[in-house]
């Protein structure tokens, strides 16, 4: 049958018609039998194509659930996309402006805005679910949900309506929504609302400004000024403040000046009032403990309806709230008409003018400040008044950490995984504040909220219901919310919206009962926040149900160096491009497509040049998902290097080999069942495979992937692989002694016995398929190309190694070869220094050595008895000879087993003037390399990388380890 098997391992040949294979049989759909395992996918944005953090995660999804899957259990996996609304409307915009029609999302209106991101959704749907599929990802396609689909909306809307008509225990109205004037983080470039968790603070450049306050009323005071020791440094009659400002354009809004109660620099001004800069307004002066007295002049600024500090302050001292800002970032009515208009930077720019043309700038001197800017963007984001609505987050927050830490003594429901991450949980649900939910956006779910021409609100499924429970008429005109709802508001509802909820005969059909709680949130630590926190608190409010019992941490995938992938850098992987291959020309086209900036285009093409000189060779499905498996550590970041794609892929190609040994030595055979082995060889290589397969029973529990990669690879390749199949060759060449059970020894009769060779084909066939039961979930394509031409030999027919049985533990119970593996072992340490030898001396593997042997224990004088014809077939040797402890060898290259001593004589097999003179050589060469390097380091100074003096360090290492090897080697001789 090896006819069928291609020479050589080509990923391209079969992995997509693999899937399509397994699709088109239903395999991926949950099969109602078993114990139910479900895993809810987080749903991708539909903004253009998945990323290498979507692969990581999927891969191990994906492991998760075929283990399962071929564990009986029944296995749902939910898949879906997300609408993301401001990623989804930014994108959008931005192909519009491409296009070059002179489109934009104003010009187009709502509803045609909104009918371009539908077309926009088809197009990008489709490639993540074609990534996906290509992955491998084996997910019920026939469930898949869109946040925007019209049962999916109907639950968002049902929340926010329960929501805002929530009732406390007593059946008094509580609602947990509710809509008002508040400060938000304002995007002025998308006009809309965003969450803190959006906002990222960046320490920039920038300046202090000190600017005069007249004090009104002639109000006067004396002013003085202590040095760290106490004692005066000034002293001075004064009819103003000065305040300390990096905003001095949000002065136009100030309601107050601001002083810490204990200033004694300030006495008796509190209660007065000073002139306002630039407007003409009076303003109180202000004490409160907020106030730092080492900042500035420890005199501040109160600008209620432009900071969120000042604003707390302002509630505290009933101050008035003056916006100032359009939603574009550009001065209002309420200021001053000669700034109004004018951009909040150029209004800097003109306040500061007309301050120092009045003779009130005091002093301008650089400053590092927090900026805020959106993570979207990249613009600074102002705190902005704002009517939005809000959900009351206390009572839920209280709830969600009960879930997660426990109660009254009770563990909680849901586990972290590592379980450090319950701090980072922790810390946020104690430190919530209430959720902003409403967006100034138009591609989303519409809040569900209509307003009359008096401005009253009336919340409601429909118009309709509005109507009906309000009892308004035809004649009062009702308008739609504008806003949409957050995108995490939906999202926070996919545990259970994609369940049916909350239709009890759409739940029924997609079994709400049976699939939630699923089992395990695979996802990444920067969404703890946004999403996990939220689907717990949802979850259980709605349904008094978890959301998931696990909840797996991911770190994020970084490039080979450890910096984030990120387009203006040209580090960004595709995985479709590590899967099948792409040019370097396509490459760079690929990265600078659709970039506006021609500068940041160039930049791009510039570090993808250097990245991927030769573009991305094809490494196929299996290799990127081993790799991901390989480094998907505990909570940590993951540098992806291409260089261990590339390894992993020849890992398949060696396993793809290994089989064709297999194939190729069981040409006709037919076994059934467990083997019977009759070699040393056989039994150890079984009692290897009982221990892996514990240990992958264990790795999956635990969700430690790279551990279990670590345990798969090394037990494919070293033993399986490399150990086993050149320890099988002498039994099937009909140069190994089989055990004899009655005496316990060895006859050279069975030298040849036939039935030795039958019995390593069966294992050779049993541990090969059992093997690829056991690698499937990590590398599904090449495990079930192959599994398709061994499992016949065994008499297993039909059917996919998917929905095969996931080796056990159990189904090696009664097995003990532990005698039998201690020997192998001493066989493989045997061959492994007896190889290095003849490499070291440079010796053809065809060339036969002669063996002496000096030392040794009982057991090895036993052992060398048993195994004499193996070593022979494997090492080559042209005989063996006992030496006596006090006995002098001849010139021997010698090599240490246990007290064993293993010496191959030199003479003849090497010219030994010729090697000494070429070791002489090589000595000397690799000394002057070191001294070299070792004067190197001795110039360096504190001003050298540490990452430069590292790597010279490690190469001295390399020079001194060689150097030490060398010269053994000549010691030799």
């Amino acid at each position: 049958m090896t006819d069928t098997l291609p020479s050589g391992y080509e990923p391209k040949t079969f992995e997509s018609r693999l899937y399509a294979e397994w699709e088109a049989s239903g395999c991926f759909k949950p099969s109602g039998q078993g114990e139910p395992y479900s895993i809810l996918l987080p749903p991708p944005n539909v903004t253009g194509t998945l990323h290498m953090g979507h692969a990581f995660q999927h891969t191990l999804m994906d492991a998760l659930v075929r283990y399962q899957r071929m564990r009986g259990r029944d296995v749902l996996w939910q898949m879906g996309t997300d609408h993301a609304g401001i990623a989804t409307e930014m994108v959008v915009s931005r192909n519009l402006a491409l296009e070059g029609k002179g489109e934009t999302r104003d010009s187009l209106g709502r509803d045609g805005f909104i009918a371009k991101v539908w077309e926009w959704k088809g197009q990008s749907g489709d490639t993540i679910e074609r990534q996906m599929r290509r992955l491998g990802a084996s997910g019920d396609w026939t469930r898949r949900t869109f946040t925007m689909d019209d049962d999916y909306k109907a639950a968002v809307t049902e929340a926010f309506v329960r929501l805002h008509e929530n009732k406390d225990a007593h059946g008094n109205p509580d609602p947990l929504i509710y809509r008002g004037q508040r400060l938000v983080n304002w995007d002025p470039v998308l006009k809309t609302a965003i969450s803190d968790l959006e906002v990222e603070n960046v320490e920039e450049d920038g300046f202090l400004w000190s600017i005069r306050y007249p004090l009104a009323d002639g109000v006067t005071y004396e002013h003085v000024e202590v040095d760290a020791d106490g004692n005066e440094v000034l002293r001075e009659t004064r009819d103003y403040l000065v305040v300390a400002t990096t905003r001095p354009e949000t002065m136009l809004g100030d309601t107050a000046a601001m002083i810490h109660p204990e200033d004694a620099r300030y006495p008796g001004l509190v209660g007065k009032q000073v002139l306002l800069p630039l407007t003409g307004r009076r303003i109180p002066v202000i004490a409160d403990e907020y106030v730092d007295r080492a900042f500035g002049t420890g005199v501040v600024k109160v600008t209620p309806a432009h900071d969120f500090n000042d604003y707390q302050v302002g509630q505290r001292h009933g101050l008035p709230l003056i916006n100032i800002l359009t939603p574009e970032a550009a001065l209002n009515d309420n200021a001053p008409e000669k700034y109004r208009g004018l951009d909040r930077y150029d209004a800097r720019k003109a306040v500061l003018a007309d301050l120092e043309e009045l003779g009130l700038l005091v002093e301008t001197r650089p400053h590092k400040l927090q900026v805020p800017r959106g993570d979207r963007t990249g613009q600074v984001i102002e705190p902005y008044l704002t009517d939005q609505w809000f959900v009351k987050m206390d009572a839920l927050a209280r709830r969600g950490l009960e879930l997660v830490e426990g109660v009254d003594g009770k563990p909680g429901q849901v586990k972290f995984v590592p379980p450090n991450w319950i701090n980072t949980y922790r810390h946020w649900m104690e430190n919530i504040q209430d959720w902003c939910i409403s967006r100034q956006l138009w591609w989303g779910h519409r809040i569900p909220a209509w307003f009359d021409g008096a401005g009253n609100c009336y919340v409601g499924r429909d118009e309709a219901e509005v109507r009906r429970k309000h009892g308004l008429g035809a004649d009062v005109v009702l308008d739609q919310d504008n806003d949409v709802l957050e995108t995490w508001f939906s999202s926070q509802l996919w545990p259970f919206a994609t369940m049916g909820w909350p239709d009890d005969q759409a739940m029924a059909q997609r079994g709400f009962d049976r699939y939630l709680p699923s089992s395990v949130l695979v996802t990444g630590f920067d969404i703890i926040f946004f999403w996990v926190a939220r689907m717990i608190m949802a979850t259980d409010h709605f349904t008094g149900q978890v959301p998931f019992r696990d909840v797996y941490i991911t770190g994020l995938i970084r490039d080979a160096q450890g910096q984030k992938m990120s387009k203006s850098k040209g580090n960004v992987l595709d995985p479709l491009d590590i899967i099948d291959g792409i040019t370097l020309e396509d490459l760079v086209a690929k990265r600078t497509s659709g970039l506006m900036q021609p500068r940041l285009a160039e930049k791009i093409e510039k570090a993808t040049r250097k990245e991927f000189p030769d573009g991305i060779i094809a490494h196929g499905a299996d290799a990127l998902r081993f790799t991901i498996a390989a480094l998907a550590g505990h909570g940590r970041d993951i540098k992806f290097d291409l260089g261990r794609a590339e390894g992993y892929k020849n890992f398949c190609n060696k396993l793809w080999n290994a089989s064709r040994f297999v194939l190729m030595n069981t040409e006709g055979a037919s076994f059934n069942g467990v083997p019977q082995p009759r070699t040393d060889a056989e039994k150890w290589i079984l009692a290897r495979l009982a221990e892996v397969v514990a240990e992958a029973q264990q790795h999956f529990a635990g969700y430690r992937f790279d551990l279990l990669a670590q345990a798969l690879y090394e037990f494919a390749w070293n033993e399986f692989c490399d150990w086993f199949v050149e320890l099988a060759k002498p039994a099937l060449n009909g140069a190994v002694q089989e055990s004899t059970s009655a005496a316990g020894g060895w006859t050279p009769e069975a030298a040849d016995d036939a039935q030795a060779a039958a019995s390593t084909r069966h294992t050779l066939l049993y541990v090969l398929e059992t093997l690829l039961r056991l690698l499937h979930p990590l590398v599904p394509f090449v495990t079930e190309e192959l599994w398709r031409q061994v499992a016949p030999r065994l008499g297993i027919e039909g059917g996919s190694i998917s929905l095969q049985a996931y080796p056990l533990p159990a189904d090696f119970a009664g097995q003990d070869y532990a005698a039998a593996a201690a020997d192998i072992e001493w066989l493989k340490a045997m061959v492994s220094a007896l190889r290095r030898v003849r490499s070291e001396l440079g010796v053809s593997p065809s060339r036969q050595v002669r063996l002496q042997l000096q030392g040794g224990s009982d057991s090895d004088r036993t052992r060398m008895a048993r195994f004499d014809s193996q070593l022979r077939f494997l090492l080559r040797l042209e005989s063996v000879q006992w030496l006596a402890a006090d006995a002098e060898s001849p010139p021997a290259a010698a090599a240490i087993v246990g007290e064993l001593k293993l010496l191959v004589p030199l003479e003849g097999l090497v010219d030994l003037d010729a090697e000494r003179a070429r070791l002489d050589k090589e000595i000397a060469r690799v000394a002057a390399e070191k001294d070299k390097s070792q004067a190197k380091l001795g110039k360096f100074t504190d001003k050298v990388p540490a990452s430069v003096v590292d790597q010279e360090r490690q190469r001295l290492a390399d020079w001194s380890v060689q150097l030490d090897g060398l010269r053994a080697q000549r010691a030799k001789l």
